[in-house]
């Protein structure tokens, strides 16, 4: 095989890979998401964990 055949090949695997997950997934709801940015809201940041430092 040549590398167009192998290139082909990946676009083809992760767009079928795209495809389906768009049709399996749920839509996304924008009033359930978090805030991008919440600055001095008062919130709980929620992602990162792994940077966070381990429980005491």
């Amino acid at each position: 095989m040549i590398r167009a055949h192998v290139t082909m090949a990946m676009l083809v695997l992760m767009a079928g890979f795209i495809a389906f997950d768009a049709v399996a997934a749920d839509p996304l709801n924008p009033y359930a998401a978090p805030p991008m940015l919440a600055l001095g809201s008062g919130m709980a940041a929620a992602g990162a964990h792994c940077a966070a430092p381990p429980p005491k």
